[in-house]
Formats: C-alpha cells, sequence, structure tokens
C-alpha cells in the first residue's frame, strides 16, 4: 500500500459570528427547520396514527377469518411507507441520516409469502409503534413550541402594538388581573418594557426548547424507523467478512506475484545455467566452475528472497518473542531512526497480534517512502480491553485516510476486526497515527 503524505488535509474555517449563539438562535435557518418540523408532526402522526389504528384494530378484528391477514399487513406496509417519508423529513430539516430497516425477507416470491414476510418482520412493528408513541408526543412538542413561540414575539412585540388596547378596547392594555374592584393592565412604559423583556427571554428560549423536543423525535426515528441493532451488526459483520475475503486474496495475489517474479524466475534461470555448467564440465572445466560459482550466488540471493517473502506472510520472530522483537526488527530496516516502545503486560491473540505487526510495518514503509521524515517513534500498549498502537514521524504531514490512499485500505482492515485507524496529520506535519485493536487475549 502507498500512502500519500503530499496532500493536505482540506480545511474549512468556520465562520467567525458577531453575535453569541444564544442571541442569533431565533434567527438561524437551522430553528426554523426544527420548527417547521414540529408544526409538520401533528398533521403527518395524526393521519399515521389514525391509519394504524383503523388499520391493526379492523385486521385484528378479522383474524377469525382469512380477510385479517391481508388487512394487517396492508397495515404495516403502509406504516412501512409513513416510515420512508419519516425519515425524509428528518434527514431534510434535523439533517439526522437513518438507514432504511432491513428489509423483507421472502423465502419464495407470491402474495402469501409477502404477508407472511410483513407480519414476520420486527421492522413493520416498531414502525407501528413509532405511529402509536409519536402521536401523543406530536401533540405535545406542537402545543408546546407554538405556545413558547407565538408568546415570545407576542410579548417581545408588545410595544408596537399595545396601542390597540386604548384605541379599540377601551383598556389601557394587556389585563393581567381583574375583578369586581380593580383591574391591572399592562399599560405604563415600565411594565411595557417589562413584557417585551419577558417576550425576549421566551423568543431566545424557544429554540433551544424546540431543539431539545426534535432531540426527542430524533431518537424515536432512529430507534424504530432504522435498522435495529442486531440487523446492522450483520451486516456490519457481512462487510468486514467481504473486506477479509477481499484482503486474504489480494494477500495471495501478491504472494503468487512475488514468487512468479522472485524467487521463482531466479530458480528457473539457475537451473538453466546449472544444465549449461553440466554440459561445459568436460569441455572446458574452467568454464563450469565459473557458471556453478555464479549460479551459488543466485541460490544465496533466492534464498534470501524466499525469507523475506515468508518474513512478508508471517515472521517467525513474531512467533517466538512476540511484539517487542518483531517490531524492532521491522524498525531496523526503516530508512530513518525509530525508537519502539512496547509496554505490554502478556501476548495479545495471535490474529490480533500479526495485525498489530502488519499495520505498523505498513506505517514504517510509508514513512521511509514517503514522509521525508528524520526520526519517527513507535508505541505499544494495552488500555483495558484495547491493544493500542501509535506511529509518529516529523515529516512533511499531510497524510489522509479518506482520499482513498493505503491508509483507507489499512482502516478497512482494522474495521474487519473491530478495529478502529485515526490519523492526525497536519500539512507540515507532524504525523500521528493511533490504531486501537480488540485485546482478545
Amino acid at each position: 500500500m502507498v500512502t500519500d503524505y503530499g496532500q493536505g488535509y482540506a480545511t474549512r474555517s468556520e465562520p467567525r459570528h458577531r453575535l453569541p449563539a444564544g442571541l442569533r438562535a431565533p434567527f438561524e435557518a437551522r430553528s426554523r427547520r426544527e420548527f417547521g418540523y414540529v408544526l409538520l408532526s401533528l398533521p403527518l402522526a395524526t393521519v399515521l396514527f389514525s391509519w394504524t389504528v383503523t388499520m391493526v384494530a379492523l385486521g385484528a378484528g378479522l383474524l377469525v377469518t382469512f380477510l385479517g391477514i391481508p388487512v394487517l399487513a396492508a397495515a404495516l406496509a403502509g406504516c412501512r411507507g409513513f416510515g420512508v417519508l419519516e425519515r425524509a423529513r428528518a434527514r431534510g430539516l434535523l439533517g439526522l441520516e437513518v438507514a432504511d430497516p432491513e428489509p423483507l425477507r421472502m423465502r419464495k416470491p407470491g402474495a402469501a409469502a409477502w404477508m407472511g414476510a410483513m407480519l414476520k418482520s420486527g421492522a413493520s412493528w416498531r414502525h407501528v409503534l413509532y405511529a402509536l408513541v409519536q402521536f401523543p408526543w406530536a401533540v405535545f412538542s406542537f402545543s408546546v413550541a407554538v405556545t413558547f413561540w407565538s408568546c415570545g414575539w407576542g410579548l417581545l412585540s408588545y410595544p408596537l402594538w399595545f396601542w390597540v388596547f386604548p384605541a379599540y378596547a377601551g383598556e389601557g392594555g394587556i389585563q393581567l388581573y381583574g375583578d369586581a374592584h380593580h383591574s391591572v393592565y399592562l399599560d405604563n412604559p415600565f411594565e411595557i418594557t417589562v413584557t417585551a423583556l419577558v417576550g425576549l427571554v421566551f423568543t431566545l428560549a424557544t429554540p433551544w426548547l424546540v431543539r431539545a423536543l426534535t432531540t426527542v423525535d430524533g431518537l424515536l426515528v432512529r430507534g424504530l424507523l432504522g435498522p435495529s441493532p442486531l440487523s446492522a451488526r450483520v451486516v456490519e459483520l457481512e462487510s468486514d467478512r467481504g473486506v477479509v475475503v477481499d484482503t486474504a486474496a489480494a494477500d495471495l495475489r501478491r504472494i503468487e506475484r512475488d514468487l512468479h517474479d522472485g524467487a521463482q524466475a531466479r530458480l528457473v534461470n539457475l537451473a538453466m545455467d546449472l544444465g549449461l555448467a553440466k554440459e561445459k564440465l568436460r569441455e572446458d572445466p574452467r568454464t563450469a566452475a565459473r557458471m556453478v560459482e555464479e549460479a551459488h550466488g543466485e541460490v544465496k540471493t533466492a534464498l534470501q528472497e524466499l525469507r523475506d517473502l515468508a518474513r512478508g506472510i508471517h515472521p517467525a520472530v513474531l512467533t517466538d518473542r512476540g511484539l517487542d522483537a518483531a517490531l524492532s526488527a521491522v524498525a531496523s530496516r526503516c530508512t530513518v531512526p525509530v525508537r519502539v516502545e512496547v509496554d505490554l503486560p502478556a501476548r495479545p491473540a495471535p490474529a490480533i497480534e500479526g495485525i498489530a505487526y502488519f499495520t505498523v510495518s505498513e506505517l514504517l514503509q510509508n514513512i521511509s517512502k514517503h514522509s521525508g521524515a528524520r526520526s519517527a517513534s513507535v508505541d505499544v500498549w494495552r488500555s483495558e480491553d484495547r491493544l493500542m498502537l501509535q506511529v509518529t514521524d516529523d515529516g512533511v504531514g499531510g497524510a489522509d485516510a479518506s482520499r482513498g490512499s493505503g491508509l483507507a485500505g489499512l482502516a478497512a482492515r482494522l474495521d474487519a476486526v473491530d478495529g478502529i485507524l485515526m490519523v492526525d496529520s497536519p500539512a507540515g506535519g507532524p504525523t500521528r497515527v493511533i490504531a486501537e485493536l480488540p485485546w482478545r487475549g
């Protein structure tokens, strides 16, 4: 793998605001989208709740006949259709990305198989639960948001419209209290100012209140309309299995290519040279001896290539002496001085140990080829149930795993075993790469 150290991070400076977040929140587009989400929730939740209760009740009542099954299946299908709309609404207004739930699993095509799959699908029944839970929450959030929003802006703008009361209603202003003996109106400048200040507090608090309400909406959408944790884990494991299979196939192709282009080709030439030496042994013994000597050198070179290839598959020093000795051997072959420090109470599982070795080897190879560094360091330690690797160098920086470089492939390999790769490499350096692996000792 080759990591491109010549490209830096694409940085984007955050816009600087003169007003603090608390003051600009009522005028931000995000606040308007969240308030719009709350306003739309009530009518949509009403339709979804009505559909769900009506169709599920009708289907349950008709279960004494065959008609109940298709009615229930239609009810669940309708709820899943509303789920598509809700996920799109959450994506557009809340910026919440929720994956589609697991699809129906039908063993064979046909209406009966579809109805059976629909009724057996846990995702379908989660959509029903969402319809039943979201309706009362939508009523509550709509009432709270609209009340706070209208009171806030109404009171804040009170100095602009309080004149309506004495001009057309025959009263001094908004009446706070009144009985047969006396009444209290907000009609003097002090009371009008205090009213506007109370409205300002309501106005500034409303976006944050609406944000809290939509956070609950997001939890409902993510928890009930998205894939279940079990199905998401199954998909992740299937993807990881594909990465492992592809990685193994790529390693086999690399080994085959190295054998074909290296040791195999050298051994073929060696056999031809020995054949020629055999023919010249009687006619020209001196030439034959020289050819045998050259063949002996070729044998040594071929053996070295085979040792290097075997070390690339799984080094014997790793099996015999562990990560400390194996990483020290790798560091000695790096073109820059490398400090290695391994602090492990015991050896992890052999598979994890091998992945850690090849991860550090890959990173040191990248440092040799692309970093322009003068020194590097490797630190390995255990943190609870994780094996931690850190490789740093003082090179030019600019490494980015998101640009399809070798780091991306390395991250995919680590992810296949529930590992994590983190890269911190600003332009100009230094570069720090941290890898986490499960211990599995």
